[in-house]
């Protein structure tokens, strides 16, 4: 599966931003689909994963109640929709598929990895 993230940018403390995710793929729609940023200087952490169909969803803490992940498996896009954006949640966003049969948090469940977008919320 290659994965192409698009919509990263520069944004003010407050603000909102969309991230869009397409997947080129031979199988279909990947089971999981999922969104990993990696802050300045630190690991690459969880942000949210969606299965296919949506009906399954897994945000992280961080994130919860501010990010919203929706995809149209007819289309094979991921979005990830960031509201009330804080500094804190700028970095480098990866969109992530795998065919876990769980919506996972983890790293190691993914295989499949896009190029990165980078998101930076000024103060």
């Amino acid at each position: 599966v290659q994965l192409v993230e698009s919509g990263g940018g520069l944004v003010q403390a407050g603000g909102s931003l969309s991230l869009s995710c397409v997947a080129s793929t031979t199988t279909g729609s990947p089971y999981v689909m999922a969104w990993f940023r990696q802050p300045p200087g630190k690991e690459r952490e969880f942000v949210g994963a969606v299965s296919r169909g949506g009906f399954s969803q897994k945000y992280s803490p961080s994130v919860k109640g501010r990010f919203t992940i929706t995809r149209d498996d007819s289309k094979s896009v991921l979005h990830l929709q960031m509201n009330s954006l804080k500094p804190d949640d700028s970095g480098v966003y990866y969109c992530a598929a795998g065919d876990s049969s769980i919506v996972t948090a983890a790293l190691q469940d993914y295989d499949s990895w896009g190029q990165g977008t980078q998101v930076t919320v000024s103060s």
